[in-house]
């Protein structure tokens, strides 16, 4: 510069966004991915995201991709969506959702949304009123914590107890709720951690989000997904006792995350979603078809391979004494496990656990710090068995190598 002044600019990253960024899961996995040895020739095993996908047992049905195909063809989706979703699309998933509630859901109730992604987003943006917190559970789905920070949005958290099934502890909830607590979030089938909230116990979630006078947010992204003792019932069931807002998407009953098309049951979010993208139109055109034609074989089979891995899984990790699984898991697509790292040399937590497996072994597990848990993991089960066998026995190899003295 002229006079050896320096230029500066007057433009700059947003510091809030790249805090929230980090603490995303795609963040831990991508950092995760990094440090995989390239020079490693055995496949990456992916143990720590939720995208099944890509494998051959969760292609999705054939009557998903031919409605896709039927509603580009048919040449009326090649247009702008109306701000709520278009009108048989929100039809077919009012009519979904009503089968498992007490009460038919008409719609008007429905607003389709670019996944479960946004309509977290669209959600707390409209709650985030000055001074205002939520509730959110631990370990949970840490999305939800950085689109708070983005909207600042203040966050507080509540314990899931693993020794109760990863129940909400709700004297801790009434203990943190004041007069500024708009909602408390539960997330069930629960990710992380595979559990499957009782209709009981959902009951109680209800009377105390009514003694409170907050909302209660339930995240059914993995509705349907059970496999245990526990059938899946909605909140929305309890819709009389507190008011529910349900979030959703056809990302993993269907295996399909990557069409992005999810949905929020709520009175009145129009004025948010006016200043927000819509999903593809011609997604919502297929909806109708996808939602009502598809066969229970095809959920059946999803079920029996999803069942298949957490057995597998909860029968390996007693293999490994370093490891300890205290729950089951019978929904969703994880498990937790906790770390005992007094049984491991030179690892410090989860995170270098993770990063030292990834290393080592080519193997990705999320580390608990990434949902809230400290000195845990979550693995993903929904992959191929033979995949999964193939992970966990790196896991197991990791895990002797780094004991202390060898003795596990």
């Amino acid at each position: 510069m002229e006079n050896g002044t320096k230029q500066i600019w007057g433009f700059r990253g947003n510091e809030e966004l790249k805090i929230a960024s980090e603490i995303t899961v795609r963040g831990f996995l991508n950092l995760l991915m990094f440090h995989v040895n390239k020079d490693d020739d055995r496949p990456t095993v992916p143990l720590g995201h939720g995208d099944p996908s890509a494998f051959p047992s969760f292609r999705t049905t054939g009557i998903a991709e031919d409605a896709i195909v039927d509603a580009l063809r048919t040449a009326n989706y090649n247009c702008y969506a109306p701000t709520v979703g278009v009108l048989p699309a929100r039809r077919s998933t009012a009519d979904y959702l009503s089968r498992d509630l007490p009460y038919k859901l008409s719609p008007d109730d429905v607003y389709l949304t670019i996944g479960c992604a946004q309509a977290i987003e669209v959600i707390l943006t409209v709650l985030a009123r000055p001074g205002a917190n939520i509730l959110l559970p631990r370990p949970g789905f840490p999305y939800y914590e950085a689109r708070a920070a983005c909207s600042r949005l203040e966050v507080r958290h509540f314990d899931l107890l693993p020794e109760k099934g990863w129940k909400v502890n709700l004297e801790a909830v009434e203990a943190l709720a004041d007069q500024n607590t708009v909602a408390m979030v539960i997330i069930n089938p629960g990710n992380p951690c595979g559990n499957v909230y009782s209709h009981q116990h959902l009951e109680k979630i209800a009377e105390t989000a009514r003694k409170l006078g907050i909302l209660v947010i339930t995240d059914e992204v993995y509705n349907h997904l059970t496999y245990g003792s526990n059938p899946f019932v909605p909140m929305g069931t309890f819709g009389s006792i507190a008011p529910v807002i349900t979030l959703g998407s056809i990302s993993k009953r269907w295996i399909v995350p990557g069409w992005r098309c999810g949905w929020l049951i709520v009175d009145s979010i129009k004025g948010c979603l006016d200043v927000s993208s819509d999903p593809a139109t011609f997604i919502q055109g297929a909806i109708p078809q996808i939602l009502e034609n598809t066969k229970e074989d095809f959920f059946s089979k999803i079920i029996y391979i999803i069942r298949e891995a957490a057995n597998l899984c909860y029968e390996r990790i007693k293999e490994i004494p370093c490891i300890t699984c205290p729950y089951k898991p019978e929904g969703s697509m994880y498990t937790m496990v906790k770390l005992n790292l007094c049984l491991l040399e030179d690892i410090g937590d989860d995170m270098e656990f993770c990063l030292k497996l990834a290393k080592e072994e080519s193997v990705i597990v999320l580390p608990g710090m990434a949902v809230g848990m400290k000195n845990w993991l979550r693995i993903t089960i929904a992959i191929e068995l033979s995949t999964l066998e193939d992970g966990l026995a790196r896991i197991k190899a990791f895990c002797q190598r780094h004991a202390k003295n060898n003795k596990i």
